[in-house]
């Protein structure tokens, strides 16, 4: 008999059909003469219960059948006779493939906290939340490749060791092939990289972007999905050390079109995960709800997570310009009144409370943000007229702040080479870059959206290292 899976059983299959399931016990309870099992496979957030006769069944098997044991259950799938579930099985066999010792097995019945499970993250998928979030990540990634493929853009791995710092910002881990406790060195003193593997310093990927424009100048249009990797040691809910970024990039763009790109993207894999994954986010957001109620008034949410995902879907982002954003903030009651706790003012890097403030409470749809002051932002975004702006565009959403960073790139090889120099970057160290403006270069743009962010946004999840399987965070590369 072949396996047929839970989320199979439950929309397809039909009463009095033998069927055979596998999977893992969740619950077990009973009397002497009847034993009722919940199991799941992990195709759905929904259980499947197992009815278990005990004149069938031996003592020894039934002892057994415990929380977290693997088991292989053959029977006929019948009407069931309890609330909330179509179907049963009657069960005619059961065989336990993998027993759980009841007694150290860390997922009991009770409700675990999100810090506890971040310890045992090797087990924490077993749970209906975390089971929840990774069938919806799973669902958004799907949905990614799906949405570029349907327009004929070409997906590119970009390279995870690289001897760049696409931003500039220093703040990445070396890669190294030496005896760390035996670097050559040079007569100065310093670290001998010419003796290393690849000949030179190198680093983990921040970023596929600059190599992504350059397959934009022959395919036109590319997207990257890899891991990227940042060595800045923060511990807040909104970073991680490694993470995965989508980034397209598009020849003959501006940035308008960008952001017609970008708003398209996010309201279509959005879509796709409610059309798919609409169980598995409505039992979270019953999980918002139910956090709430702890919470006072004046902090719990204005929206549920479907409402906040449908309020996405259903508008057209708002379009500013920094420096509108930045007047609406200091006209703003919230302002007037010190409820920021960082200050306003023209040439800032918007906090993510800025941000919240324009999407939820001025706006109260999501909103996309153009030309920022030039000293807050890459060397590579195209400068404006004014001379002292960039166009560059960020899509803030409610709930999170910023969810997309893109921009027009600069595509004019003077400026391009005199914005370097001014931010410190060598023209031999990006010589491969500068030449895509020499030869046959064209206007072009693109954005990236941090994968973990969007999951994020879609579950409801507070905090960043709950969507993401194995967390990587300072002190911490455990499983």
């Amino acid at each position: 008999m072949q396996r047929t899976k839970i989320k199979d059983l439950l929309t397809g299959a039909e009463a009095g059909n033998q069927v055979l399931l596998k999977g893992w016990v969740r619950t077990k309870r009973g009397n002497k003469f009847v034993n009722f099992i919940a199991v799941n496979d992990g195709s759905t957030i929904h259980n499947l219960q197992v009815v278990a006769e005990a004149d069938k069944f031996s003592e020894e098997t039934l002892k057994d059948v415990t929380t977290g044991a693997a088991v292989v259950v053959t029977g006929e799938l019948v009407a069931s006779q309890g609330k909330g579930q179509a179907f049963e099985i009657q069960a005619a066999n059961i065989e336990v493939v993998g027993k759980a010792d009841p007694e150290t097995y860390p997922l009991q019945k009770k409700a675990h906290s999100l810090e506890y499970l971040r310890e045992i993250a090797h087990l924490r998928f077993r749970t209906n939340t975390f089971g929840a979030v990774f069938r919806v990540r799973n669902t958004l990634a799907f949905a990614v490749h799906k949405f570029f493929n349907e327009r004929g853009f070409v997906y590119m791995h970009t390279p995870i060791i690289t001897a760049s710092d696409a931003e500039g910002a220093g703040e990445t881990f070396q890669v190294t092939n030496f005896d760390l406790d035996n670097m050559p060195r040079t007569e100065d003193g310093k670290i001998n990289f010419a003796e290393d593997f690849f000949g030179k310093a190198t680093n983990l990927t921040v970023s596929g972007q600059l190599e992504g424009e350059l397959a934009a100048m022959a395919f036109s249009d590319i997207y990257t999905f890899g891991p990227t990797f940042r060595a800045e040691n923060s511990n807040t809910a909104r970073h991680l050390a490694e993470f995965w970024m989508i980034e397209p990039e598009m020849a003959f763009h501006d940035l308008k079109m960008n952001a017609d790109l970008a708003e398209a993207f996010i309201k279509y894999i959005i879509r796709y995960a409610l059309e798919n994954n609409r169980d598995d986010i409505e039992f979270l957001g019953q999980r918002l709800v139910e956090e709430d109620k702890a919470k006072p008034q004046n902090e719990r949410q204005e929206m549920t997570l479907i409402e906040k995902l449908e309020l996405v879907v259903n508008n057209d982002f708002e379009r500013v310009t920094y420096t509108e954003a930045i007047e609406i903030l200091l006209n703003s009651s919230h302002y007037k009144k010190k409820k920021f706790q960082y200050d306003v003012s023209w040439g800032i890097d918007l906090q993510s409370e800025h941000e919240r403030y324009l999407v939820e409470k001025h706006f109260k749809k999501p909103v996309i943000v153009t030309d920022y002051p030039k000293d807050i932002k890459a060397f590579y975004m195209r400068l404006n007229d004014d001379g002292k702006t960039v166009a560059a565009m960020d899509i803030l959403a409610p709930g999170i702040g910023e969810i997309v960073g893109g921009s027009q790139r600069e595509e004019r090889l003077d400026l391009l080479v005199e914005r370097m120099k001014a931010v410190g970057i060598h023209e031999e160290d990006l010589w491969w870059y500068l030449d895509t403006r020499r030869f046959g270069g064209c206007p072009h743009a693109g954005f990236g959206l941090g994968f973990e962010r969007m999951v994020q946004f879609v579950t409801g999840m507070g905090n960043i290292r709950d969507v993401i399987p194995f967390p990587r965070t300072p002190k911490n590369a455990e499983f």
